[in-house]
């Protein structure tokens, strides 16, 4: 079968999207990178892809599920939530049709705040004003994950912000708000931009109930941001992470499928050069970590094919 669809030519186009994420993270140059190399091949293909930013994992995960988009780059830890059904995500309903592709790049639960704020450990946001996100936003859902661990809720903060991800760096050195939450990719120009206008700090994530949470968890990882990344960031900070993940559904067209995960695979060099955050992309581990949604059945088809997945494998 995979060999057939690899061969196949069409002459009429097929219009694909791709949901992201804020254009100031990394979804959407991952997005518009993917688009980019399907979209250099597509009078072979036929299929033309446009990249589209969006309020990010949950916000996609909807649109995805109502028919809005294609496809999806979303948060593993909620690809795993709204593929067993969560109730953050249509009311508790598993997303049975949600199937995975590929896993990209790692991504780092961060919290970066004002120098001034007093805030040294995660412990320390209780009473502060924080941003944690817009709505649909997975940094909003994965923080919501913690704070019902810990026990606290909105009230537990002096002040809560919604804002978007491109907006809160700014915000934070206006001193609208103590600290922002950020789940992203390291290196980030928004946490630079946090960095560099205005004195502040990485804070670890490191308190024991959480450490404790992420142990237990199937989805968490410990994770590290990297010394020197970032100005003042001299030694690794702590926290936890996970990884970004490209989805669609079970219904999405099995030669579409082929000819993405293709790209991706055939050109992740290019791919590595788009972004620095890219830069330690292995295709073993993207096809073999974070995702906690069956495998659609053309991408499984292809890394078999090309020896990347185990035949027995589901």
């Amino acid at each position: 079968m995979c060999i057939s669809l690899m061969s196949t030519r069409v002459t009429a186009e097929d219009f694909i999207t791709i949901g992201t994420g804020a254009v100031s993270g990394l979804y959407y140059p991952m997005g518009t990178a993917i688009c980019r190399l399907l979209n250099k091949d597509r009078r072979r293909h036929g299929i033309r892809c446009r990249a589209e930013p969006s309020g990010g994992s949950l916000a996609n995960l909807q649109a995805l599920r109502e028919g809005r988009l294609d496809f999806a780059i979303v948060q593993s830890d909620w690809q795993a939530q709204a593929y067993h059904g969560s109730p953050l995500l249509s009311e508790g309903v598993p997303f049975s049709d949600l199937r995975a592709l590929v896993s990209l790049h790692s991504e780092i639960f961060t919290v970066v705040a004002r120098a001034d704020a007093g805030i040294a450990s995660f412990a320390d946001l209780r009473g502060k004003r924080v941003n944690i996100g817009n709505k649909g936003s997975g940094q909003r859902a994965t923080m919501e994950v913690l704070m019902t661990a810990l026990e606290w809720d909105l009230d537990s903060f002096a002040q809560v912000s919604d804002l978007p991800a491109e907006s809160q760096s700014a915000a934070l050195c206006a001193g609208e708000f103590d600290a922002m939450i950020y789940v992203v990719g390291h290196p980030s120009a928004s946490v630079e931009d946090a960095t560099t206008a205005c004195d502040s700090v990485l804070v670890p994530v490191d308190d024991p109930r959480l450490r404790a949470i992420i142990a237990a968890s199937d989805v968490y990882g410990f994770a590290e941001i990297p010394a020197n990344l970032y100005r003042g960031n001299r030694e690794p900070v702590k926290s936890f992470g996970f990884a970004a993940t490209l989805v669609t559904t079970r219904q999405q067209g099995l030669r579409v499928v082929n000819a993405l995960v293709r790209t991706i695979i055939t050109d992740l060099a290019a791919l590595r050069r788009a972004h620095p955050g890219f830069a330690s992309l292995d295709q073993q581990r993207m096809v073999e970590d974070f995702n906690t949604a069956p495998l659609h059945r053309a991408a499984r088809a292809y890394f078999r094919f090309e020896g990347l997945l185990e035949r027995s494998s589901p």
